[in-house]
C-alpha cells in the first residue's frame, strides 16, 4: 500500500485499522502465553509422574524385601511368627504391582523395564510360596541361600537401574518444566513490552496525526478570530484532520479575499465620496461663475439704460455665458448617457482631415498667446463614426491644450493614415501631467492641481472623449513629462469597402 493511498485512509478507518492490529497482537500474546503455560503444566505432570514412579518403585522394591525378609526369618528359625511381614506383603503386591505398571507405561524403554522388573517380581513371588510350603526346611533354607539370593540380586540390580533411569528422566523433565516456564515468562514480558511498545507508538501517532493538527487548528481558528486572516494551517492529517485544515485555509482564503474586495470596495467608496464632493465644489463653481455673469448683466440691462453698443457687448457676454451653462449641462448629460449604456455612436463616413481643419480653425482664435498649427496629409483621412462628436473630442483635446499652456506657446494638430486606421495627435508645450497623477488622468471628475492653479474645468472632458472614441472603436492615450508638455493620440479605425457608403444622418442616437 502506497503512503498516498493510506494517507487518503479516514480517520475512523485508521483507527479501527490500528485498533484492529492491537487486537490480534493481544490475541497472539495470549495464544502463545496459553501454549507456554500448556507446555509447563505437561512438563509439571511428566515430573510430578515421574516421582510417583519413583515413590511406587521405592514401595514396591521394600515389599519385595519385606518378602524376602519374612520368608528367611521362616526358613531360619521355623517359627511362623517371622511370616507376619511376608503375608502382608503377599496381599499388597498385586495393587502395587498393577500401579506400578500403570504408572510406569508411559515412557518405551521405563515400560520394558518395568514389565521386566514385573516378571521378575511375579517369578520371585512363585518361588517364594514354593519354599513356604516346602517341609524340609535345611533344603528350603539351602535354596534360600543359592537361587532365592540370586533372583533377590537379580530384582535388586533392576530396581537400581529403573530408579536411575527414571531419575534421568525425572531430571530432564524438570528441566525442561524449568525452561519452558521461563520461556513463557520470557514471552510474557516480551508481550506486555510489545503491547505497551504498541500502545506508545499509537499514542504518539494520534498525537503526531490528530492532536497537533486538531490544536494547530484551534490556535489559527484563535488567531482567525483575532482578526489575522494571514494565518495558514500545514495540510496535514489523515482523513477528517487532513479535510479540516483544507477547509480551514479554504475559508482563511475566502476571508482574506472578502476583506481585501471590502477593502477595495471602501476605498473606492472613498474616492466617490471624495469624487462627489469634488464634483459639487465643482458644479457649484463652475456653474455659479456664468450664472453670476448672466444674473449681474441681465440685471444691468434690466435696471439702467445703456448705448447700443455697450447693450451689445453685454448681451455678448450673457450669450457666451449662457452657452458656456450648456455645454457644462451638456457634458453631465453625456456622462449621464455613456453610465446608462444609451451612447450609440452614427456610422457616417467622416474626413478626420476636413474636421480638423475646422477645429483648428475655431480654436485658433481663442488665445492670442498660442499658435496653433496644423500637420495634415493632402490625401483624405476617412473613419465612421459620429462627426459631432469627434469634434467635441478634438475639442476637448484643443482645449485642454491651450487651457494647460498658461504661459502659451505653440499647439500642434496633426494626423495620419496609420496602418488600417488614422492617428490625429495634440501636441502642447504646457505644464505637463506628474506621473502619479497620469492612472488618474481619465476618471470622471478628476483635475489634478487644475483647481488649485486657477484652471476652469469639470474633470468630465477626457472620461467623455475616451468613452466617445472606445464607442468608435478606437483608443486614446497620452505622453506627458512634467514641465516639459503633453502629447495626446486618438486611433480610429479606417472605413473597410463596405463601410464606405454614408449611413445614419449623423445624429447622436441616445
Amino acid at each position: 500500500m502506497t503512503p498516498t493511498r493510506f494517507s487518503s485512509f479516514s480517520l475512523q478507518n485508521r483507527l479501527v485499522a490500528a485498533s484492529a492490529v492491537l487486537a490480534a497482537l493481544v490475541i497472539g500474546i495470549f495464544v502463545a502465553l496459553i501454549l507456554a503455560l500448556s507446555a509447563v503444566r505437561d512438563a509439571t505432570k511428566q515430573e510430578a509422574r515421574s516421582k510417583d514412579v519413583t515413590a511406587s518403585a521405592l514401595r514396591l522394591e521394600k515389599l519385595v524385601l519385606d518378602v524376602e525378609t519374612g520368608l528367611r526369618g521362616f526358613v531360619f528359625t521355623g517359627q511362623g511368627r517371622f511370616l507376619g511381614p511376608y503375608v502382608q506383603a503377599q496381599r499388597q503386591l498385586p495393587a502395587r504391582l498393577d500401579n506400578f505398571e500403570r504408572l510406569a507405561s508411559r515412557e518405551p524403554r521405563q515400560r520394558s523395564r518395568a514389565m521386566g522388573l514385573i516378571s521378575l517380581i511375579k517369578d520371585y513371588l512363585n518361588y517364594a510360596q514354593t519354599l513356604e510350603t516346602l517341609g524340609n526346611l535345611a533344603a528350603s533354607r539351602l535354596a534360600l541361600q543359592t537361587e532365592g539370593k540370586r533372583q533377590t540380586d537379580e530384582i535388586r540390580l533392576r530396581f537400581k537401574g529403573f530408579l536411575a533411569a527414571e531419575n534421568v528422566l525425572a531430571d530432564q523433565r524438570e528441566n525442561s518444566a524449568d525452561a519452558k516456564s521461563a520461556h513463557a515468562i520470557e514471552l510474557g514480558v516480551a508481550g506486555l513490552a510489545s503491547t505497551a511498545a504498541f500502545i506508545l507508538l499509537f499514542g504518539l501517532y494520534l498525537a503526531r496525526s490528530f492532536a497537533r493538527p486538531v490544536r494547530e487548528a484551534a490556535e489559527g481558528a484563535g488567531r482567525l478570530a483575532g482578526g489575522d486572516l494571514s494565518i495558514r494551517l500545514r495540510q496535514s492529517g489523515p482523513g477528517e484532520v487532513g479535510e479540516l485544515t483544507r477547509s480551514f485555509n479554504k475559508m482563511a482564503e475566502s476571508l482574506e479575499s472578502a476583506r481585501i474586495e471590502l477593502e477595495e470596495q471602501n476605498a473606492q467608496l472613498r474616492e466617490s465620496e471624495r469624487l462627489k464632493s469634488d464634483l459639487v465644489n465643482t458644479v457649484s463653481h463652475e456653474l455659479r461663475t456664468p450664472l453670476s455673469g448672466v444674473l449681474g448683466f441681465t440685471k444691468l440691462l434690466l435696471t439702467r439704460d445703456f448705448d447700443s453698443e455697450t447693450r451689445r457687448h453685454y448681451l455678448g457676454i450673457v450669450d457666451a455665458q449662457a452657452r458656456r451653462l450648456s455645454e457644462l449641462i451638456d457634458d453631465f448629460l453625456d456622462v449621464r448617457r455613456i453610465e446608462e449604456g444609451r451612447f450609440e455612436r452614427a456610422r457616417e463616413l467622416v474626413d478626420m482631415g476636413t474636421l480638423l481643419r475646422e477645429e483648428a480653425q475655431l480654436y485658433s482664435a481663442q488665445s492670442r498667446k498660442h499658435q496653433l498649427a496644423l500637420e495634415l496629409p493632402r490625401a483624405p483621412l476617412p473613419v465612421l463614426g459620429n462627426p459631432d462628436r469627434l469634434r467635441q473630442v478634438i475639442g476637448n483635446l484643443l482645449s485642454n491644450a491651450i487651457k494647460y499652456s498658461p504661459q502659451g506657446g505653440i499647439v500642434e494638430l496633426a494626423a495620419e493614415a496609420n496602418g488600417d486606421g488614422v492617428r490625429v495627435e495634440v501636441r502642447d508645450e504646457g505644464i505637463g501631467i506628474p506621473a502619479h497623477q497620469q492612472p488618474q488622468i481619465f476618471t470622471k471628475f478628476f483635475r489634478g492641481d487644475a483647481a488649485a492653479s486657477g484652471i476652469t474645468g469639470t474633470g468630465l472632458g477626457l472620461a467623455v472623449s475616451r468613452d466617445i472614441v472606445e464607442a468608435h472603436g478606437g483608443r486614446i492615450g497620452f505622453t506627458s513629462a512634467e514641465g516639459k508638455g503633453t502629447t495626446f493620440f486618438v486611433e480610429l479605425p479606417r472605413p473597410n469597402g463596405d463601410d464606405s457608403r454614408p449611413q445614419g444622418n449623423g445624429a447622436d442616437r441616445s
